[in-house]
């Protein structure tokens, strides 16, 4: 995501105002054309780390049984947000709401169809179209990532309600609070590309979502080892690449702010793959490899709020911490509150995003961005509250919301298969395939 000063030309922009900043009233936006290659780039990126990254990773790790319909989640999802976002979420999130107080938390309606965006639209100096579907692929894998946490047990036609309400009831108004000129954009909240609005709010969605749905059936008695780790470590790769997409495309353009957000990234993610790794090694006696490509992951969340804002010296101290942090929330957590996180959506990106966002308060360095002064780089401990106030309103918003739709969607269609189709596997009963043998 654009820092503060970047998203307010391009809310300006993209709404037709022209007084975001003296620079931008005095100098009309141009398109340029390496922007606008990056940025379809970085699109194509950010979509291919949901299809076919996300379901890769999350289907390797789910018994054979249920493979095709974790498979089938990531692609709904895709079909599904794509649709929303352009009826109804691009403009929730993006454009401004023409009562002052409801734009602290949610946009308006002037784009609903994207009936406003014409072929010509720019955003800062992109294609308003390309910024519009690089936002929507943000959208898809967002609540996509909530998948993690419910495998093996919920049923696709309420999979696809919840993916849908989620988008327009939690994501939409998240996005706009902190990206959309909202009450935590307007506190200074840093989230250059999705720490709280993708991470914390996925994850925090994802450990509700869990303990409204219960425990798998046969969870402590049963085998339920991952099917095809084979599967996930080329899903996890296919998240890693389309991570430079994530990050650097934040940038919203070519420049200096993308090519260290991508040096970020690389930094943190494989300093998290070694301390997980580390840890695991340490603790359990041998270092797994689904250690090592989830503590890869756990260093991609962390380090997505912060990867524009830091060196890569902070960029290190992320992924470590994020490593070991996020390890012993995914080992001992869960089993010392007793949730079941199916694939651990929770404790890599809900305790991942949280801890990605507070970091970034300590170590954004304003010689990096200008537009950032962390605690331990430039002495500014009030960007720490700002970022502790973006966890707790992220948190509570998404927990709360999250447990009203889930409620809801339960008492009109049911949220859980039949303890037969579960037992026999979602595949077969749901999708009337399964995989060869």
């Amino acid at each position: 995501m654009p820092t503060k000063s970047k998203s307010l030309a391009l809310i300006a922009s993209a709404a037709g105002v022209c007084a975001a900043t003296p620079a931008f009233a005095q100098t009309a936006p141009a398109l340029n054309s390496g922007d606008t290659a990056w940025m379809l780039t970085s699109t194509a990126l950010v979509l291919m780390m949901t299809i076919p990254g996300l379901g890769l990773f999350y289907g390797g790790m789910v018994r054979k049984k249920n493979v095709l319909a974790t498979l089938a989640q990531s692609f709904g999802a895709t079909a599904l947000i794509t649709v929303l976002w352009m009826i109804i979420g691009y403009s929730l999130a993006f454009k401004p709401n023409a009562n002052p107080t409801l734009n602290q938390f949610i946009g308006g309606f002037d784009y609903l169809f994207l009936k406003g965006m014409a072929v010509d639209a720019l955003s800062g100096t992109i294609p308003e179209s390309v910024f519009m579907t690089f936002q929507m692929t943000f959208a898809i894998i967002t609540p996509a990532l909530i998948a993690g946490a419910l495998a093996d047990r919920m049923k696709f036609s309420a999979f696809l309600w919840f993916m849908g309400l989620w988008l327009i009831f939690v994501y939409a108004p998240i996005a706009h609070m902190v990206w959309g000129g909202g009450i935590l954009f307007t506190m200074g909240a840093l989230d250059y590309a999705g720490g709280s609005v993708v991470h914390l709010n996925a994850g925090t969605a994802a450990l509700v979502t869990c303990i409204v749905l219960g425990k798998r059936l046969g969870l402590g008695s049963e085998n339920m080892s991952p099917h095809n780790l084979v599967l996930s470590v080329i899903g996890a790769c296919l998240l890693w690449v389309g991570w430079f997409g994530f990050n650097a495309g934040s940038a919203l353009s070519s420049g200096f702010n993308a090519g260290m957000a991508m040096a970020a990234t690389q930094i943190a993610a494989a300093a998290a793959a070694l301390a997980w790794m580390f840890a695991e090694w340490l603790i359990a006696g041998k270092p797994s490899v689904l250690g090592m490509i989830s503590g890869a992951v756990a260093g991609l969340v962390a380090i997505t709020p912060a990867s524009g804002f830091v060196d890569p010296v902070g960029a290190l101290f992320i992924g470590l911490a994020a490593g070991i942090v996020c390890y012993l929330s995914a080992v001992w957590m869960k089993k010392a509150l007793g949730y079941d996180d199916s694939l651990d959506a929770w404790g890599v990106h809900g305790v991942g995003g949280a801890l990605g966002a507070l970091l970034t308060g300590a170590f954004a360095n304003s010689a990096i961005n200008p537009a950032s002064k962390g605690w331990l780089m430039d002495g500014n401990f009030h960007q720490m509250l700002v970022q502790l106030w973006d966890v707790l309103i992220t948190f509570g918003y998404c927990a709360i919301a999250t447990f009203i739709i889930l409620k809801v969607i339960d008492m009109i269609v049911g949220l859980r298969v039949s303890p037969e189709v579960e037992v026999e596997g979602l595949d077969i009963n749901l999708h009337g395939e399964t995989v060869q043998h």
